[in-house]
């Protein structure tokens, strides 16, 4: 019978977080950061170093593209030198195209899924051999991934195959003793969301019981939580407000 971790928590815990320059991704690498941890802020933009410096010393930041392998390999490199491995794993970064059937591109399909389906996939093949027991991956998923909204066929697809993606892993990696769950964001205030229209941003609220947007701060919360919960693996856990219970 496995026996749980002997430091399944460690005091300082090792934060990988992708997607970290804005919205609720750098929302959990501040957080982590104010509550004492070492994170590691992935993102594509070249200031990225910067963003982490402003997060103080236990932040720092490396410019990496999901949808390059060789790029993965390089961060693995990179943050096995620097610290050994790694404690916890957000799959965050995200890409939005929407579109319907016979108007979005070939080429949004395969870019979409490109990040928010086969980032985090690459992101764990390359990292999972960094993490030791009491790990934990955090996937970020998207309430679209679990109820059909007209016009998303891209980003619907990746994120309920990310959904699918999470709970294989949790069972094929448990031997392991790294855990693998999802937090799944309702309608948060981010920079992808600010380019709904306001009659559309309205007719979204008017579905959430408690009848408002979400923070990003409210998501890096429960992804602290879930990065924590030693017991859990392959969960989902909704963060919207009440959304899915409304549709």
């Amino acid at each position: 019978m496995a026996q749980a971790p002997a430091r399944s928590e460690p005091v300082v815990r090792r934060w990988l977080v992708t997607g970290a320059s804005r919205g609720i991704g750098h929302a959990i690498a501040a957080l982590a950061c104010e509550r004492g941890d070492k994170v590691c802020l992935v993102g594509r933009s070249a200031d990225i170093a910067d963003v982490a410096q402003e997060l103080g010393e236990n932040a720092i930041g490396i410019a990496a593209d999901v949808t390059r392998r060789e790029d993965m390999v390089r961060l693995a490199s990179d943050i096995g030198a620097r610290w050994g491995g790694i404690d916890v794993l957000v799959n965050n970064a995200g890409l939005h195209r929407g579109g319907t059937i016979d108007r979005f591109s070939d080429e949004d399909w395969e870019a979409t899924l490109a990040t928010n389906l086969s980032g985090p996939m690459r992101m764990i093949r390359a990292l999972v051999p960094l993490m030791p027991p009491g790990s934990a991956v955090v996937n970020v998923g998207a309430v679209v991934g679990f109820r059909g909204f007209p016009g998303d066929s891209c980003y619907g697809a990746s994120k309920a195959g990310l959904h699918g993606l999470t709970q294989v892993l949790a069972a094929e990696l448990a031997r392991k003793q790294v855990r693998v769950n999802m937090v799944v964001p309702g309608f948060v205030m981010t920079e992808m969301t600010s380019t709904i229209s306001e009659r559309a941003s309205k007719a979204i609220v008017n579905r959430i019981p408690l009848q408002r947007m979400g923070r990003p701060e409210e998501i890096a919360d429960v992804c602290w939580w879930v990065a924590g919960s030693t017991y859990m693996t392959g969960s989902v856990v909704f963060t919207d407000g009440g959304l899915m219970c409304n549709l």
